[in-house]
């Protein structure tokens, strides 16, 4: 068993695009997708016509969430920006995309944590604004009650694998598509990947049990940092440019 996972794609559709084409030069036909498809300056319709059709099995994340319950007025400039590009079609897809689901009858999937979209599950944030690993308890205290093998979330963009005392693996494939931002919540702090390539993990069931690959794919990045700072983010465009907020 070997497939594919995704995350946090955020309208780069260029990095979509890459990341497509190395997942299927690895000879890999099923992907998984786990969530904030859409919110940034980019092309939110452009990526939901990549993604619709091909049929991921997905959920939802914090940020396509924001699209279907808040006010469009009210939206942050990200989710408002991809908000004013998506169909209804585009929107009635992602409302029927659950929260978490189980994929192939083993695998786990959300997009963040198993109760919030907010909260990383692999990371713990200071309040000075440093972002750590999560003691191994607290990661375990999450997993509480999924008796999988393999636990797959995203929302923090790090790609990280953790294996949990009982065996189970959790990972998390990084962001295909923006490598670096800032948070406020829950205290001011930076992600930054340190470099502006896309972010993905293949995932493969051996003998010994589950396994991961982390791979990082070269795209246009320079075009999508243009379209950001052409559209007035100058953080946007920065974080695609090299991989650093500035």
């Amino acid at each position: 068993m070997r497939f594919a996972a995704i995350a946090d794609i955020h309208g780069n559709h260029l990095a979509l695009e890459a990341v497509l084409a190395d997942i299927h030069a690895q000879e890999i036909d099923e992907i998984v997708n786990l969530g904030d498809f859409f919110s940034g300056p980019l092309e939110a319709g452009l990526t939901a016509d990549l993604l619709m059709p091909r049929g991921l099995t997905s959920v939802r994340g914090n940020h396509d969430r924001y699209l279907i319950e808040q006010d469009p007025a009210s939206m942050h400039a990200s989710d408002a920006a991809a908000y004013r590009q998506l169909t209804t079609s585009h929107l009635d897809w992602v409302r029927g995309l659950p929260f978490d689901t189980v994929y192939r009858g083993e695998v786990y999937l959300c997009h963040a944590t198993p109760k919030d979209d907010n909260l990383y599950w692999l990371e713990s944030v200071s309040p000075e604004g440093f972002v750590f690993l999560k003691p191994i308890e607290a990661i375990e205290a999450l997993a509480e009650g999924i008796d999988l093998p393999l636990i797959l979330c995203g929302h923090s963009h790090i790609p990280r694998a953790v294996r949990l005392f009982d065996g189970r693996l959790i990972v998390n494939p990084g962001s295909v598509g923006c490598p670096a931002y800032d948070d406020e919540l829950p205290y001011f702090h930076k992600v930054e990947a340190g470099h502006p390539l896309a972010s993905y993990a293949i995932l493969e069931k051996a003998t010994g049990g589950w396994t991961c690959q982390f791979r990082t794919v070269a795209y246009d990045h320079m075009a999508m940092s243009a379209l950001a700072a052409e559209r007035g983010r100058a953080d946007w465009a920065g974080a695609l440019a090299a991989g650093w907020v500035r």
